[in-house]
């Protein structure tokens, strides 16, 4: 009885919805500030929008001339940037007129595109070795950070606007003083190239994803390493944390997600959803979603439960463990025997969660449909591309003599 119970009661992640319209792998995911979109960038050279309410189509964004290596919303949600190897940035507005400014930033592919939390500046990097800093509004260029040695993967601003963090194929990760525009410090320990870094929502850590396939966690201010996370069997390629500080997920090339438990030191779930590598990862404003991209051409869209606390009250983050090396990590377990924190909120009762199992069930369901109704019109238009071929192949028989 106990043990059936706490499986009952224990509330994994659940895959929602996936979104199938992209023709190669994706490359990059962003969620609205108000959850209604999902923003993804592909190898195929679109953006897409993706709807989160159902019965609304997505809209395809058609304008770069290669892979789209990046995209985020502006904090307002009324613009979307995107980054691609065509060396330009573009501006979107997502709605369904898809309208765009284009810069040329770089003189080689951009790899990485961020607002800052104010929505005024713009901060990109790129196979030049740069860093850039403009302004969103007429896309100024302001200045460059230029010590990395070889391509920069990625580039993020911190919380408060102050600082810089980048992840670069030289093996390092960069901290910036925006304001002083000095590198205050590099970051060594990885073993393989950088492909992404992000600040802590507190802005006091700082966390990377490595060819080395590990994921490390400094604070920003010692300096010193706090978490080292060997989980994964491939390169790490996407990580994002969750709003509340509490949590971390990663997308790796083995095609697993990680969530991490920071407070613990430990691997909390590990999910199979993609067939191939997954690319990227992104969690919603909110926390209660979560995103990923893969190798599969899907984004796929996951509800978070593992963290049943009102988000709202623990945004101010506890230091976190002043010690490398997560405990548990090597003795990694699925995701249903992880274990829910005590005060978390659970259900009273089995029938709760049984209800919640059949709500999930409807939901894949849900998912089911929209995958058959997706096939239904790219089956309509065979048949339109069919019928308009035959009908060019009787033009051309009746001119001929």
């Amino acid at each position: 009885m106990c043990e059936l119970c706490l499986s009952l009661l224990q509330d994994d992640p659940t895959l929602e919805r996936h979104f199938k319209g992209h023709r190669d792998a994706i490359t990059s995911l962003d969620f609205s500030s108000n959850m209604k979109q999902i923003a993804s960038g592909s190898v195929d050279a679109c953006v897409m929008i993706w709807n989160t309410r159902p019965q609304m189509r997505a809209y395809r964004f058609v304008g770069h001339k290669d892979a789209v290596t990046c995209v985020q919303f502006s904090p307002s949600g009324h613009l979307v940037a995107s980054a691609s190897r065509d060396k330009t940035v573009r501006l979107w507005v997502p709605s369904v007129k898809g309208e765009s400014t284009v810069f040329r930033a770089h003189t080689g592919t951009v790899r990485s595109v961020s607002f800052s939390s104010d929505g005024q500046t713009l901060l990109t990097s790129s196979d030049d070795k740069s860093i850039k800093v403009w302004t969103v509004h007429r896309q100024k260029f302001l200045f460059s950070l230029n010590q990395h040695i070889n391509w920069v993967r990625c580039a993020r601003f911190s919380p408060d606007g102050r600082l810089i963090v980048s992840a670069s194929d030289d093996k390092t990760v960069k901290l910036w003083d925006k304001n002083s525009r000095e590198c205050i410090h590099s970051f060594c320990e990885h073993g393989g190239y950088v492909n992404h870094a992000d600040f802590h929502p507190s802005g006091t850590c700082i966390a990377a994803a490595s060819t080395d396939n590990t994921v490390k966690v400094w604070d920003i201010r010692t300096h010193k390493l706090l978490q080292h996370y060997p989980v994964h069997s491939a390169t790490v390629n996407s990580l994002s944390f969750h709003p509340s500080g509490n949590y971390l997920i990663t997308a790796s090339s083995d095609s697993t997600l990680k969530i991490l438990d920071l407070l613990e030191g430990r691997l909390l779930y590990t999910l199979h959803g993609h067939q191939g590598p997954a690319s990227c990862v992104s969690f919603s404003r909110t926390g209660d979603f979560f995103a990923s991209g893969g190798a599969d051409e899907q984004v796929m869209l996951w509800r978070t439960n593992f963290d049943s606390v009102d988000y709202s009250e623990v945004l101010d983050f506890p230091s976190l463990p002043q010690e490398s090396g997560a405990a548990g990590v090597s003795s990694q377990k699925s995701s249903s025997t992880a274990p829910v924190s005590p005060g978390a909120g659970q259900p009273d009762s089995v029938p709760a969660a049984l209800a919640s199992t059949l709500q999930h069930i409807v939901g894949q369901l849900d998912v089911l449909t929209q995958t058959v109704a997706i096939l239904e019109q790219r089956l309509t238009l065979t048949e339109d591309k069919l019928k308009e071929c035959m009908e060019m192949q009787r033009q051309n028989m009746l001119a001929t003599p």
